[in-house]
């Protein structure tokens, strides 16, 4: 009887050892299962931390290239200030440059007015003079005439003289027709001098003139090539102005795209971030667990 309890304790002691076998087996199971799954949580901290090192680099590089980029922007902004300066200063130049060429034509017009005004006084002048000279040809042929009819007058005083006795009343008229004709003569050279006075006053005036117009052609002239200077200088203005406005829209579409890449940018970072979170609370309740 003792033997057969010592056989039920032993079968009893046998299945409770079994049992602690099974427990004890469950245990290790378990604790490998824990030991693996710890490994298998090391392993992805240690990526992830290789992950949250490389995120951290490239975040300093992308933080680096934000300031470099910022840095771009503000030297942007400061010359897109200084082309509006620059541009501003330009169209006051251009609007100055305008109205001296306006001022320049309108000089230049009233200049040629002027000039057609003495131009038509010169024509008139000259229509005068050959009045003038036609009177003194025609007063010249009327001299002459008179001229001829005093040696006739003589050569017939020369003819009376011998048949002076006999004809000397005709003498006599004779004689007045010659003082008369001697005065004509007279009145004409007086006629005649006051001819050439007027027409020598007439040709300093007309010098006058032709040297004014002269001078007024020669202020055209170089009003003429002052403006074309001027439109040259406008001209040149005119295309600085396109060339910086041309610059100013480059520079304008390039702050865009910085902006846009910035925009971007930002948003990576954002995300990066994030992620970063998502990984430190990841990694927080990881902790947590193998605590």
């Amino acid at each position: 009887s003792i033997i057969r309890r010592q056989r039920q304790e032993l079968k009893l002691l046998i299945a409770e050892l079994k049992d602690r076998d099974t427990e004890l087996n469950d245990m290790v199971a378990v604790h490998e299962r824990h030991i693996q799954a710890w490994e298998d949580d090391r392993q992805k901290i240690l990526t992830l931390a290789e992950r949250c090192s490389l995120l951290t680099s490239e975040l300093n590089e992308r933080n680096a290239v934000i300031k470099s980029l910022t840095k771009k922007l503000k030297l942007l902004e400061s010359q897109h200030n200084d082309s509006k300066l620059t541009l501003e200063s330009t169209q006051q130049k251009f609007k100055e440059l305008t109205q001296k060429v306006t001022d320049s034509s309108v000089h230049c017009q009233a200049l040629e007015e002027k000039n057609q005004s003495l131009h038509c006084s010169i024509l008139e002048l000259s229509a005068k003079t050959g009045q003038l000279q036609a009177r003194e040809q025609e007063l010249l042929s009327i001299l002459q005439l008179k001229d001829k009819a005093l040696i006739e007058t003589t050569d017939q005083i020369s003819e009376v003289a011998s048949r002076f006795k006999t004809l000397e009343n005709a003498l006599r008229t004779a004689k007045l027709d010659e003082f008369s004709c001697s005065r004509d003569h007279q009145d004409l050279k007086l006629t005649l001098d006051d001819i050439m006075c007027q027409i020598n006053k007439m040709k300093d005036i007309l010098s006058e003139k032709m040297k004014e117009s002269s001078k007024n052609q020669e202020e055209i002239s170089h009003l003429k090539q002052e403006n074309g200077c001027l439109r040259s200088e406008l001209i040149l203005a005119v295309e600085e102005a396109q060339r910086k406005d041309q610059l100013y829209q480059f520079a304008k579409s390039k702050q865009v795209r910085i902006e846009k890449e910035l925009s971007s940018l930002r948003q990576v970072c954002v995300k990066q971030q994030r992620d970063l979170h998502f990984l430190h609370v990841n990694f927080d309740s990881s902790q947590e667990s193998r605590q």
